[in-house]
């Protein structure tokens, strides 16, 4: 992991987080958890990530003017130990299929509706980058989460009154600006699927005495 910070310039300023996760699992083990069935002999874990990054930049004109700030984060896609192909995508339940967009030419699984069996020489996931037949490695060539970008934008005014005692800041934060639905990880081993955190605003008001 590498940290890049930019030193303020006429009010603008910048860092970015660049990350670089790649592991491996070996079976047989000889105590404790046996991944040996699922993982055997080599392959990556539902952590394993090429690439990821994270970049904050902001602004602020003066030092008493408001400030606005946009944070930047790339993932590149965490490996999908539960999906090796898109024949083993089809025996999952429709509300697992719905999760990832398993389709088939141009139907989509839904929580009603599975897909048991596909024709068409489309097909695939658009949450889970699924390896074309015939090609699945766990270890060199797995499945993964779709890469990802996510916006995030912040407005803030501190110190809006400019007082001696009572100091007022203000900020409101876009999480998810443009409101991508996207995974973060598909059935994990440990922690299931989740999604990233949908678009939100919050606003935020501090007194400070």
């Amino acid at each position: 992991m590498a940290k890049i910070n930019l030193a303020e310039v006429h009010g603008f300023s910048a860092f970015a987080i660049l990350g670089h996760t790649r592991s491996r699992l070996f079976s047989p083990e000889v105590g404790g958890i046996n991944f040996g069935t699922q993982y055997a002999p080599v392959a990556r874990p539902d952590h394993d990530q090429a690439f990821q990054q994270t970049t904050f930049l902001r602004y602020q004109p003066a030092t008493r003017a408001p400030w606005i700030g946009l944070t930047w984060r790339f993932d590149s896609g965490l490996v999908a130990v539960a999906v090796p192909d898109y024949a083993t995508a089809l025996a999952l339940s429709g509300d697992e299929q719905a999760q990832m967009g398993l389709y088939c030419g141009a139907v989509f699984a839904t929580v009603s509706s599975p897909l048991r069996a596909c024709a068409s020489p489309k097909f695939g996931a658009t949450r889970v980058n699924i390896v074309p037949p015939g090609t699945y490695d766990p270890d060199r060539n797995p499945s993964r989460i779709t890469p990802r970008n996510l916006l995030d934008v912040a407005l803030g005014w501190n110190d809006i009154w400019h007082a001696d005692i009572l100091h007022l800041d203000a900020r409101v934060t876009a999480t998810n600006l443009t409101n991508q639905v996207a995974l973060y990880n598909f059935l994990s081993s440990f922690s299931g699927t989740h999604f990233v955190t949908p678009r939100s605003v919050q606003a935020e008001l501090k007194f400070r005495f």
